[in-house]
């Protein structure tokens, strides 16, 4: 027996309940830059959730900053959220779990949300726009 098939695959209508859950929970970076390319970003928001400073150098256009390390501190972070919004939460990497505290924070608090897959890092390697601060380069790494 190979090893891909050693445990077998899943019968169909349970694959396709779990990968539609799968979706349910992230955005792909290329579905966000086709609709930032489309002008039409309604019904959601990109998050960033990484810090003010991380913020300040690199974003992904668009996108709003609720520092996750602030939100349980802050809620008043959260007054001028609209909670028919889905928020698109995201943080600097696979490696980083700054989007899942973030999106965490904000549907215990009973927004919708979703995770950018890969983080500003997917964005980036898929040769997509980001808004630099004045440095023009972004020196900060993670700083979640």
């Amino acid at each position: 027996m190979t090893n891909a098939l050693r445990f077998p695959a899943a019968d169909p209508t349970i694959a396709a309940q779990f990968f539609a859950a799968e979706l349910a929970f992230e955005a792909d970076p290329d579905d966000v830059h086709r609709d930032l390319q489309a002008g039409d970003m309604s019904g959601y928001v990109l998050v960033e959730t990484r810090s003010a400073e991380a913020f300040a150098q690199a974003r992904i256009p668009g996108a709003i900053n609720l520092p996750y390390r602030d939100l349980p501190e802050q809620p008043e972070l959260l007054a001028n959220l609209d909670p028919d919004l889905v928020y698109v939460c995201y943080c600097e990497s696979f490696q980083c779990n700054a989007a899942t505290k973030g999106a965490l924070a904000l549907a215990q608090r009973g927004f919708r949300v979703k995770r950018l897959a890969g983080g500003i890092t997917a964005w980036r390697a898929a040769g997509y726009p980001v808004e630099v601060g004045e440095a023009g380069v972004s020196k900060v790494a993670c700083h979640c």
